[in-house]
């Protein structure tokens, strides 16, 4: 027996400006107003700008200005810098790249919301019907769902911080996204073009982050159409496979023909996705479990419990489909030694899906408990954002603002008369949310959720909005290359470097220096990258890589790093 019993006054669905509203109000702040940040954003940013004022060969072997970043794939680059080209020159470089970013996460979020509402309406996923009549129309249940669906996906918090970056994670996600409603298309109605649509959507997914997690997804479905006794396999080979390998073979035989600055990446490519998996090991259980507990919340609680509810009925397709990927994808997590967080996002997805078919079952004792533990922990982060915004602009608390000009030395705090309203807006509404939903007690599905994902959006808002240009200060480089940039001594040839390249592509940007690329040697100038808790307080050596005699002719580091700094030597010649 079906375990939802349910009345059409549950299944009132989102206003759909609200729906859109909330995408907004999640992917805006973040992607505007911002420097590249240190990590995977700032390396992200630095292969889309070499790629947009590069050349065909930049193209194809994926590097930041000549530090060559042969992982993952060039997809979400090649995206990123066909915005750089087409708006870069409008609204700058960084928010041009991010216009992919931002483009990623609304097709991650529609093909969740299309993927929940079609495997909805299914007839094996309808409530039961009610004596007197009374229940939800299947479409009417499937959008329902859907809303719930999204608002989990948005709720997420392992989501936040990587949707926001210039890099190949938002693209990876929404094709991971993507790829489970074309199967729901394919598992409905069977035909050569679902099959073909699979293929591509699997090519693709290669180009943007490797083929182990494709391979695994092919794996997957071919353990579903046996599992679900359809015989569908035949046509995965024959034309799913052929159609993945053509898509990405477009790459690669292109880059095995050009030989792009007479090498090329495949090599390389190659042994990093080889890297991606190993053998089982206890130390990736425990940092699964570890992180994944807050990666994945609040979906995860959903999810078991729609595992659990539907257990008597796990071979339909809206628990089978979404639970097969799943699994596929915690056990890459699990095989994955270098502990990336990018092999927990594929998660997400699945995760939020299945999640939205616990809600109609979920106990009113369970989500109160959500409901209760998002406004706690939301509203006593933004309590603590705006106590240390006002403590920076007032000097009180004074404990307080100098607790947080501690973790960004240097900065100067100035008051913005637009964030500032801005932050209060947004903090008016959410205790509005909040009373809306103690007050009236809506009997609607995705009333579980809605604090959760709108607390997220709060927090977040409050983040980029007041707090922006501190975080700015602390996780940009632009001061300290800018800075370097007035030590470089004219004219010079070139700058070899020893740099990550997240430092590299920060330094090439905001120094606009010329560092050297694949085919330039002998260069006069050498940027090196040390960190003092590891070396004490001596300089970085010059060491056997760059030789000859060099003479340092700076050093310098970012205020809110008191570790990592930078030395700028220049070669002296022998007379």
């Amino acid at each position: 027996m079906k375990p939802v019993r349910l009345p059409a006054s549950a299944t009132i669905a989102l206003p759909r400006w609200s729906i859109f509203a909330l995408c907004l109000l999640y992917i805006l702040p973040g992607l505007i107003g911002r420097d590249p940040w240190k990590g995977a954003d700032a390396a992200g940013f630095g292969v889309m700008w070499t790629m947009a004022h590069g050349t065909l060969n930049d193209w194809l072997w994926p590097h930041v200005v000549g530090l060559p970043v042969p992982e993952e794939g060039p997809l979400a680059f090649w995206l990123g810098a066909i915005c750089i080209k087409l708006f870069g020159g409008f609204i700058g470089d960084p928010m041009a790249a991010r216009i992919s970013t931002g483009l990623a996460f609304l097709l991650g979020s529609i093909s969740v919301w299309y993927t929940t509402y079609l495997l909805g309406r299914r007839a094996e996923a309808q409530p039961l019907k009610l004596a007197f009549g009374g229940q939800p129309e299947p479409r009417d249940f499937g959008r329902t769902l859907a809303d719930g669906a999204l608002l989990i996906y948005l709720g997420c918090l392992g989501l936040l911080l990587p949707s926001h970056t210039s890099s190949s994670g938002p693209l990876h996600i929404a094709l991971i996204a993507y790829s489970l409603y074309v199967c729901v298309r394919y598992f409905d109605t069977p035909s050569k073009i679902g099959a073909f649509k699979i293929g591509l959507v699997l090519g693709l997914l290669i180009l943007t982050r490797g083929w182990i997690i494709p391979l695994a997804i092919l794996l997957a479905l071919f353990a579903l159409c046996f599992y679900r006794q359809q015989k569908l396999s035949s046509q995965i080979i024959a034309i799913s496979l052929p159609a993945t390998l053509l898509v990405a073979g477009l790459w690669i035989f292109a880059i095995q023909t050009v030989q792009p600055y007479s090498s090329s990446p495949y090599q390389a490519w190659m042994e990093w996705n080889y890297r991606q998996i190993g053998l089982p090991a206890l130390d990736n259980a425990f940092y699964f479990l570890r992180y994944g507990i807050w990666f994945a919340w609040p979906a995860w609680p959903f999810a078991a419990w729609a595992i659990y509810a539907w257990r008597k009925q796990e071979r339909t397709l809206h628990i089978s489909l979404p639970l097969s990927f799943l699994i596929c994808f915690i056990l890459l997590a699990l095989l994955n030694h270098s502990h990336e967080e990018g092999y927990l996002l594929p998660i997400l997805p699945p995760l939020a899906i299945l999640a939205a078919f616990g809600l109609p079952t979920m106990k009113r004792s369970a989500i109160n408990a959500v409901d209760w533990f998002a406004v706690m922990v939301m509203t006593g982060a933004a309590g603590l954002f705006w106590l240390g915004w006002i403590a920076l602009q007032t000097g009180w608390p004074a404990r307080t603002g100098k607790k947080v000009l501690s973790w960004a030395p240097g900065y100067v705090p100035e008051f913005n008369a637009f964030t500032f309203i801005l932050g209060l807006s947004i903090t008016i509404i959410w205790f509005r949310i909040v009373y809306w939903r103690i007050s009236r007690q809506p009997s609607v599905l995705w009333r579980a959720v809605v604090l959760s994902s709108g607390g997220v959006i709060l927090c977040w808002f409050l983040l980029m909005s007041l707090w922006l240009p501190l975080v700015n200060h602390r996780v940009s480089y632009a001061a300290v290359a800018k800075e370097m940039a007035e030590k470089i001594p004219t004219p010079y040839r070139c700058i070899d470097s020893k740099l990550g390249a997240s430092q590299r592509a920060s330094f090439a940007y905001f120094s606009k220096v010329h560092f050297a690329g694949f085919d330039e040697q002998n260069c006069d100038l050498l940027l090196t990258q040390g960190n003092r808790r590891f070396q004490g307080k001596s300089k970085e050596p010059v060491d056997k890589d760059f030789p000859g005699n060099w003479e340092m002719i700076w050093e310098g580091q970012r205020a809110a790093d008191k570790d990592e700094f930078f030395t700028l030597y220049r070669k002296i010649e022998k007379k």
